[in-house]
């Protein structure tokens, strides 16, 4: 039986946050399976095994743009019924892969699936929630969300232990099970039929014209995008990072979690401040003050300089902030450019985070490629990136 009565705000909360962790999980738990899937299916070019990654993160580009429209003329729960059984599928492709290539391919199928998950539980957020209040709400979404990171390296590495990194995609299966058995129990349909837009062309090219004549949603693709290409740059060179500059392979599932959840700071701080500064000093703070740690941290390994003592753990700070950094601006950026468009929040979720991600990735996998053994590339993207969103805040009225 389909629910029709509201759940409260802390199982809502938790919900949206389980439907994210989708996203985080078949992300994060891949990343200590990186050295096995190089030697296995890339001897010659361990850097393309970065692309597992990066590739499951286009696809997801790609779906984001179709799934918002779909749930706008469908209703959000079908569509994320569909994307789950996709996802499942595609988990079950990359199971059986027998080639690099093959693996890729059923990664980026894997990533339109699971696009959803992610892009239409927004919009069910923008249905019930709009502005500052959808900001806190988002924060504390990302909360809870950051838990996922902090476990989800560790728990590849178990099941690599005991069956080999291509169990973690029946893992994946078992995941997405549960999670939309609770889905489908307790949340109710939001969109109701006589709000639901038919899925007609002409009608989605004329409503994304109008999405891209309101200023902030421009500056605030413009300024994902370059979020999360530091992020994504991050997390293909992080894996190498920590085995070859630092030599500590076997424990960096730890050090990720130490990481993701020191960066929970991040969410904690946006969302006590938000409803009493705004989101837009937020954002700012966040990306000057990472951006100065990111350039002080440039300097200091360009020139030589970085006591050796001191650069694992100036590394891990600087992980800890870029993280934080994404818990106090992806939420808010969201909540700015989604105010003005509610009446069309199913695409215009979709052609946000559809053009950022797919953009982020292009920005981001050569930066990956580039890596070298030390965290310099990384540093030099990081910066470029960052300075370039924090440009872009101040473009943003108040």
């Amino acid at each position: 039986m389909t629910p029709t009565k509201r759940i409260s705000q802390g199982e809502f909360i938790a919900l949206t946050a389980a439907l994210f962790a989708m996203v985080a999980i078949s992300i994060d738990a891949m990343l200590p399976a990186l050295p096995q899937i190089a030697g296995a299916l890339s001897p010659d070019a361990p850097n393309r095994a970065q692309l597992v990654i990066t590739s499951f993160v286009f696809g997801m580009g790609l779906g984001t743009l179709f799934v918002g429209p779909l749930s706008d003329a469908y209703g959000r729960k079908p569509v994320i019924y569909a994307g789950a059984g996709l996802y499942a599928l595609t988990a079950l492709a990359c199971y059986f892969a027998n080639s690099l290539d093959t693996l890729l391919i059923a990664r980026v199928l894997q990533g339109m699936s699971v696009a959803a998950a992610r892009v239409v539980s927004m919009a069910i957020m923008r249905d019930l929630f709009k502005g500052r209040e959808m900001a806190k709400i988002m924060s504390f979404v990302m909360m809870v969300f950051i838990m996922v990171p902090a476990v989800a390296p560790l728990m590849g590495q178990g099941i690599i232990a005991l069956a080999g990194w291509q169990s973690i995609f029946l893992v994946y299966i078992l995941i997405v099970a549960v999670i939309m058995l609770w889905f489908g129990t307790r949340q109710h349909e939001t969109l109701a039929v006589e709000h639901r837009r038919p899925l007609d062309f002409f009608v989605l090219v004329a409503a994304t014209k109008e999405l891209f004549t309101h200023r902030i949603v421009v500056i605030s693709i413009a300024a994902q995008t370059l979020t999360m290409a530091a992020l994504f740059a991050s997390l293909s060179s992080m894996q190498g990072i920590f085995e070859q500059r630092f030599d500590r392979a076997e424990s960096f599932p730890l050090w990720f979690a130490f990481i993701a959840l020191g960066s929970a700071s991040g969410s904690i701080i946006n969302s006590r401040v938000v409803m009493k500064i705004g989101m837009r000093p937020v954002i700012t703070f966040a990306y000057a003050s990472v951006l100065a740690l990111t350039l002080v941290l440039l300097v200091l390994i360009a020139t030589g300089l970085m006591p050796e003592p001191l650069a694992f753990p100036l590394h891990i700070i600087w992980s800890i902030g870029l993280f934080s950094m994404m818990s106090m601006t992806m939420g808010n950026l969201n909540a700015l450019a989604m105010e003005p468009v509610g009446h069309i929040a199913g695409l215009a979720a979709s052609v946000m985070t559809s053009v950022a991600t797919v953009a982020s990735v292009i920005l981001a996998v050569p930066v990956g490629q580039m890596f070298d053994g030390t965290a310099l590339p990384l540093m030099a993207g990081a910066a470029v990136f960052i300075a370039g969103a924090l440009g872009l805040m101040q473009l943003v009225r108040r």
